[in-house]
């Protein structure tokens, strides 16, 4: 029986075709937001090779292999990538779209891979290690949000990104407490038992917009107008995964709040998957809900 298998992925971005082409394909661009170091001659049977810390697999440069199998300008590539030991082939075609009135590039993403890889979850590792990539991708070819590159030999991976908030720390933590205030940036029906070891329920069981099918979670440290950490299951709903912490630091920073979150706990550093992403769009969300809020 094959162990051979292809995973598929795809995500619209706010961009041009020919501008994430371009971070596709040229050098200087995907050592900026894809790997340490990169290799390309861009013609069908040229080098494609990437490798560093940066890359899942290929610490070093005696590790990367790759040759481009098909290149057409602005619209597809494909290349080989041994992942892990493991030969693939990634096809990336790129195709405009419209959503809401706005130009988009949708990214599509096929990952054929000849044989199964050693280790936990290996169908998840790949699902997570792209949806890492086109967020660094879109990140990177907009200019919003920002490129996260962790090291793949980390044995500690975490999430920590700081903002200011023009609002005070008090204001702030109500919004990351009371249920009305985090229906407004991250909830859909938020139930909170404010105490440490209380439930903290952001009722995504029956959202359209976020995937999260593990148990709801627990206040583990709270501290009023000053840090909130609170469990975070396995977003797949994987009871083999460890439980994870994420933590919400207030301090004061002039007449606002300097507000940094850190989501540690994370077995390997592809698991962190999305989350950077995910998190910066909410800690926007946040900010606008705590500068709303009338003072207590």
């Amino acid at each position: 029986m094959s162990d051979a298998w292809t995973h598929e992925f795809s995500f619209p971005i706010p961009a041009p075709g020919e501008r994430v082409f371009r971070a596709l394909i040229e050098e200087k661009e995907l050592t900026r937001w894809f790997a340490e170091h990169a290799e390309v001659q861009p013609r069908v049977g040229g080098r494609f090779r990437f490798w560093g810390r940066h890359t899942v697999g290929a610490p070093s440069e005696e590790q990367a292999r790759g040759t481009l199998r098909e290149l057409e300008a602005g619209d597809r590539m494909a290349f080989d990538w041994r992942i892990l030991g493991v030969a693939s082939v990634v096809s990336i075609s790129l195709s405009p779209e419209e959503r809401d009135g706005e130009s988009y590039t949708r990214v599509a993403v096929t990952h054929a891979l000849e044989g199964k890889i050693d280790g936990p979850r290996p169908r998840e590792l790949v699902d997570d290690w792209w949806r890492f990539v086109v967020g660094n991708l879109a990140a990177h070819v907009t200019g919003h949000g920002e490129v996260v590159r962790p090291d793949f030999a980390d044995p500690s991976p975490e999430i920590r990104l700081t903002t200011v908030i023009d609002a005070p720390p008090a204001r702030v933590f109500r919004a990351l407490i009371e249920p009305d205030a985090l229906n407004r940036w991250i909830a859909k029906d938020a139930s909170v038992d404010a105490r440490v070891g209380g439930r903290f329920d952001l009722g995504w069981s029956s959202a359209d917009d976020v995937e999260h099918h593990g148990p709801p979670m627990r206040i583990l440290e709270l501290e009023p107008d000053a840090r909130l950490t609170i469990s975070w299951p396995d977003w797949r709903g994987d009871a083999s995964v460890p439980e994870q912490r994420v933590t919400w630091i207030l301090e004061p920073a002039g007449s606002g709040t300097r507000v940094t979150l850190v989501h540690a706990g994370f077995v390997r550093a592809v698991d962190l998957s999305d989350y950077p992403f995910g998190w910066g769009h909410f800690l926007e969300r946040l900010a606008d809900v705590a500068r709303s809020l009338e003072a207590a």
